[in-house]
């Protein structure tokens, strides 16, 4: 009896370090992530925009449509758009419930909506700011777009990448939206 007994504590005790090993390996895994996650959470809180931000000069992590202060875009794109500005806010927050973005701001009087959200990259989780403003004149709308990092002094095109997305979906139509799902 002695002997089926201390077996099964030496069995028990190799399982518990089994388990204790794999614990350590999971987290030094994970360590290098969960660093990241507190540094974000102490260097990059939320922080409201007011207004439309500027992209600072020769920055890498920024990137701006609108208000005649186009920087660090692949392509042009038009800050006119031929639709509503209730039609291209309805389009915003279509993309905004899709994809669950933070909303910090949102702001709509008279034509005029105002958004501030913020989207994260997938695995490591960065913020970035993203401020759009739609200004109504009549059958179309004047649209504003910035994306800014929170952290780092490039981003690795996904600032640009977000103004040229964000545009396209704002402006989204029927024929746009069958597009951009056989595209997906």
């Amino acid at each position: 009896m002695n002997n089926l007994l201390g077996g099964l504590l030496t069995i028990m005790r190799r399982f518990q370090d089994s388990r204790m090993k794999i614990a350590a390996v999971t987290l030094l895994i994970a360590s290098p992530w969960l660093i990241v996650q507190v540094g974000i959470f102490v260097l990059a809180p939320d922080k409201e925009f007011d207004s439309i931000p500027v992209c600072a000069e020769n920055i890498g992590n920024c990137a701006h449509l609108g208000g005649g202060d186009d920087y660090r875009l692949n392509e042009q794109y038009p800050s006119i758009i031929n639709l509503t500005a209730d039609v291209v806010y309805d389009n915003l927050n279509d993309y905004l419930d899709d994809n669950a973005w933070d909303i910090l701001i949102d702001e709509s009087t008279d034509g005029t909506h105002y958004v501030h959200f913020v989207e994260v990259t997938p695995f490591w989780l960065l913020p970035d700011d993203v401020v759009v403003s739609i200004q109504d004149i009549g059958d179309s709308c004047i649209i504003e777009i910035h994306s800014e990092s929170r952290l780092g002094w490039g981003d690795i095109g996904v600032n640009p990448a977000t103004v040229s997305y964000t545009h396209l979906r704002a402006h989204e139509t029927g024929r746009n939206l069958v597009c951009r799902l056989l595209l997906e």
